[in-house]
């Protein structure tokens, strides 16, 4: 399959679906089809704050589209920055992880409605998180296989940029303010962020915090629930997919590798990609190739 620029001008067919999640939230996604009628399709759970306007979307699409499958990514409640989720705020600055769980069933309705019977959801960072917090709150789903993609450990990372001192004091105001959606200080937050958005991610005891490595690495904890507790239920065969340059691994990717094998379970694989790094950037086809490879 090789490897190709994201920037390589492959532009596959695909029509856009607009869609609610399960509590009313409207909400809209990308469906690429392939040209042979296919009941399976790859849901693509994007990162905080992003969209299906990634440069990688295109290329995942026509990998998997010569292989049959079709590709749905779309843009949750946690999309952008700043956004309308219905009645309130929604966006990266306003999201709870756990609100991912009505999205991902309204994906999921719409697309059973289509026809779709083999249903793989695929998350790459905060989407890997999501996945693992669906699993948790449905694990009883129509979905067949997960694939998790570099998924990340944001409140040991939030833990390293501010030091023990500075974490404490954060978490304590965050827990105090927690129902507010009042922008926190860039001081604390050099992304845009709520309050009620900052104190989901730095809990350390709540649903953002899938992948604690810092807290294996270092000896230290910051939870007082088990450690990689929603991966340990997991049962669905899955995929974890990650860079060996990975930005976010807290330069020891093998070291965080060898955390996670032994916490899934014995229908889970791990790969490390080589020469790519969080993005995945140049790997697109590989990535794709993978997915496929599984869903096949």
């Amino acid at each position: 399959m090789g490897r190709r620029s994201a920037g390589d001008r492959a532009e596959p067919a695909c029509r856009l679906v607009r869609f609610e999640a399960t509590e009313g939230v409207a909400l809209a996604g990308l469906l690429y089809e392939p040209e042979r009628t296919s009941r399976r399709v790859v849901i693509w759970l994007h990162g905080c704050g992003g969209t299906f306007e990634s440069r990688r979307t295109n290329l995942l699409a026509e990998v998997l589209g010569k292989r049959g499958i079709s590709f749905f990514p779309f843009n949750n409640r946690g999309s952008g920055v700043v956004r309308r989720a219905g009645n309130d705020l929604g966006g990266a600055a306003f999201e709870r992880i756990r609100d991912c769980v009505a999205d991902i069933d309204g994906a999921i309705r719409d697309l059973w409605r289509r026809g779709y019977r083999d249903i793989t959801l695929a998350g790459h960072s905060t989407g890997a998180n999501k996945i693992a917090v669906y699993d948790h709150y449905k694990p009883r789903n129509r979905v067949k296989r997960y694939v998790l993609i570099a998924g990340g450990d944001d409140t040991g990372l939030l833990y390293a940029q501010l030091g023990a001192r500075r974490f404490r004091a954060l978490l304590t105001k965050a827990k105090a303010m927690r129902r507010s959606d009042e922008i926190a200080p860039r001081s604390v937050s050099p992304m845009l962020m709520s309050w009620r958005a900052l104190y989901d991610v730095a809990n350390p005891n709540g649903d953002y915090n899938v992948f604690p490595f810092l807290e294996v690495m270092n000896g230290i904890r910051l939870s007082r629930r088990p450690l990689f507790r929603y991966i340990r239920a997991i049962r669905k065969p899955s995929l974890y997919l990650y860079g060996d340059r990975d930005e976010f691994c807290f330069g020891d990717v093998p070291g965080c590798m060898a955390i996670l094998a032994r916490h899934v379970n014995d229908r889970a694989e791990i790969v490390i990609m080589r020469d790519t790094g969080h993005g995945f950037e140049g790997g697109e086809g590989e990535l794709g190739g993978l997915i496929a490879d599984l869903v096949a």
